[in-house]
This record gives C-alpha cells, structure tokens and sequence, in this order.
C-alpha cells in the first residue's frame, strides 16, 4: 500500500467541511460556482481553502485573479493565501502547459497533491472537481473523505444528460449529496428542478445568466458586484450545511 495515502487524512483531519463542486461536462460553471462559493464563505468569516482538481482545465486562478505566488515548503507544502483563502492548484506545478497525464499518472499525482499539502485548520475546503467521471474524479472519491458534492447543472437538457450520469453515480456510491445549482439560467423553465427532485436529490436554485460575468474574470469586487453573485449568495445563504450566519 502507498504510505501517503495514510498521510491524507492527517492532512485533512482539521478541516471541518469538505465540499466537492461537480458537474457531467466543461462549461457549465462548475469553476465558477466554486469559486463564488469560496469568496462568499470567507466574507461570512469562515476559513477556507479552495483547492482546483481540474487537471484538464483549471481555472480557478484565472476567475480569482490569482497570480505570482507559489506554495511554500514547510514540512510540507503551505498553500499561500489569497483573498483570504488558502488556495492549491495544479497550475502551480504545471503553469499554463496542458497536463496529459492518465491512469496511474493522475492517481500519483493526486496522492502526492493531498499527501503534501498542509492545510491546517479550514471550517471549508472547497473542490473544484473535473467534469464527469473521470480518473480523477473516482480517486478524489475513494481519497478524501467525509466528502459532500455539490453539482452544478446549465439549462440545457443535454448538459443535464451528463450531469444525471454523475448524480446517479454518488447516489449508487451513497456518497453525501448536497444538491444541484442550475446555472446560467435565461428562461423560465422547471426542467432542470423537476428533473433534479425526480432523482430525489434537492434543487437548490438557480443562477441567472449575467452578461456582467466574464467581464469581471480576475477581479474579484467586480465579480462580488455581479449577479452571478447575488444569486449564488441567496443559494448559500439558505442552504443549511453552510451556515454563511455564524461566527466562528
């Protein structure tokens, strides 16, 4: 058996809240909502850590402007501090270049990312997870846990297509499902709610389509002035397992 696969809990046993943002496909906001999630509990005063598993495509970085720092070693590596989260992503390992990496590369890689890192005391870690079913996906799964996910699903019945795959595969797993966000929302359709409550998994809301949005990428008190915003804020605030009201 690996022995870094007993470090991750130690690495991980401080956190309070481990939530994993997950969706069937790319573009559909999974980042974005991740991201949104993570400003919006460290303005509620929680300690975060928004960590980007996305090997494909991350993209955290560039949603939160985050730029010209690095992890430091100590016993370890510390993520650095950004907007008053601890952040950690495999952009900083491999920079803009894509990371073709498979099977058994991706395991390794994921247990030395969690092995290592030293997060220290979090009320949330937040996940940016790949799209879909991926290698990734399955290891995060079986790596972390006390894991709950969160999905995130567009309007469109395609997209959701993929994303019932990924709902119906943490449903068969009983892993802990918090719901479904619909995002980018332009129409006033039940699909997307009446599907999700169809699945017995709860419809937490939607999030508008904002023309706003990509003009605010990496700035973050533009992005908190969006829509986009306002919404994802009113979803987090009534829903429960965040508890955006308390103080630590």
């Amino acid at each position: 058996m690996d022995p870094r696969i007993a470090v991750i809990d130690k690495r991980l046993e401080q956190i309070g809240n481990i939530i994993a943002v997950s969706g069937g496909k790319g573009g559909i906001g999974k980042s974005s909502v991740a991201s949104m999630l993570a400003l919006i509990l460290t303005h509620a005063n929680k300690r975060i850590g928004l960590l980007d598993l996305d090997f494909c495509g991350p993209s955290t970085h560039v949603i939160l402007g985050i730029r010209d720092v690095y992890p430091r070693e100590e016993k370890g590596i510390v993520p650095p501090v950004v907007h008053n989260m601890k952040f950690m992503s495999i952009v900083f390992y491999a920079g803009d270049k894509p990371s073709p990496l498979r099977g058994n590369d991706v395991s390794n890689v994921i247990i030395e990312l969690l092995s290592i890192t030293q997060w220290g005391t979090l009320d949330f870690l937040i996940i940016d997870m790949p799209p879909g079913i991926s290698d990734t996906t399955l290891d995060a799964i079986r790596l972390i846990r006390r894991t709950q996910f969160l999905n995130v699903s567009t309007p469109s019945k395609l997209a959701f297509e993929t994303v019932k795959k990924v709902l119906q595969m943490q449903k068969e797993l009983a892993l802990p499902i918090i719901g479904v966000i619909e995002n980018m929302k332009t129409a006033d359709s039940t699909y997307i709610a009446d599907a999700v409550k169809a699945l017995h998994i709860p419809y937490l809301g939607s999030v508008s389509h904002d023309d706003r949005f990509e003009s605010t990428l990496g700035d973050v008190e533009g992005l908190a002035s969006t829509r986009f915003a306002a919404d994802m804020y009113d979803i987090v605030r009534h829903t429960g397992v965040f508890d955006v009201h308390k103080e630590r």
